[in-house]
């Protein structure tokens, strides 16, 4: 079957790194250029920030580009900015008071690349993630005016988070939430995700969904594998983002997706 993507976009962290991998492997990035060197947009789709993505793909600037971060939150095209979404302080200040009553649970709200521990302890971030923990400021309120990401925090099972966001989202209409990973959610504007951030690049683009192709394991993937037509789940991807993808891959380890995008490159769908 021939296809005619001129948008890829993917997913990191168990994606194209596998966990415990400090940087994506030759082979993806290599395929990453063939697909920029053949005139198509390939980037990550990350929860991370911008300014950390880069250093995982080797610092090749290329290859990030164009990207969604922060689950969107923030849009690029060819290194511009050309999309933000941002968290007003005062969601940002309900979503710290309604955490306050839950055990164990915290929020961060980054400014820029450092995170405000809003809520919760030190001790409790350094569970769910010890990264953010070590370069953590505490403060006592939400010191910034806006914020492009955030996080809510507790150290549970998928099944404990997918519960507490469920919990916040009908507490707080005016955001959306989504579960990465155990011990994480991740903290948006309500009706958005990686999925309309997409839209926003084929509005730029003048391309249709038919004419993308996205990659991803997790439940913050969920939003943009159902939203695009062709869309790949990864071999061992969460049950939610598996039953989103209309295709599935091999392994992470294995670098599928750099096979993927070297078919893509060439017309045809990946096996």
């Amino acid at each position: 079957m021939a296809t005619d993507v001129r948008l890829i976009l993917t997913d990191i962290d168990g994606t194209i790194l596998p966990y415990g991998q400090k940087v994506v492997g030759r082979r993806t990035l290599a395929a990453f250029h063939r697909a920029l060197d053949a005139g198509l947009r390939i980037g990550p789709a990350s929860g991370r920030g911008h300014q950390w993505i880069a250093p995982l793909l080797g610092g090749d600037e290329a290859c990030c580009a164009t990207a969604l971060a922060s689950n969107g939150m923030q849009v690029y095209l060819d290194g511009e900015l050309v999309h933000e979404e941002l968290l007003t302080q005062g969601a940002l200040r309900r979503l710290a008071k309604a955490v306050a009553g839950i055990g164990g649970a915290g929020a961060v709200v980054f400014d820029d690349a450092t995170p405000l521990l809003v809520q919760g302890s030190l001790d409790d971030l350094e569970a769910c993630f010890p990264s953010y923990a070590a370069r953590c400021r505490v403060v006592d309120d939400v010191p910034v005016a806006s914020a492009v990401k955030a996080n809510v925090f507790l150290d549970g099972d998928l099944a404990a988070m997918h519960e507490l966001a469920d919990r916040l989202a009908s507490e707080l209409p005016e955001l959306a939430f989504d579960v990465p990973q155990p011990g994480w959610i991740n903290v948006m504007t309500a009706g958005w995700g990686k999925g309309p951030a997409i839209d926003v690049l084929c509005e730029r683009l003048g391309i249709g969904l038919d004419q993308v192709a996205v990659f991803g394991d997790g439940g913050n993937d969920v939003s943009m594998l159902e939203h695009v037509p062709l869309s790949f789940a990864v071999e061992g991807a969460a049950p939610e983002a598996k039953a989103a993808a209309s295709r599935q891959l091999g392994r992470v380890e294995d670098e599928a997706v750099a096979d993927a995008v070297d078919a893509l490159v060439r017309g045809e769908m990946p096996r």
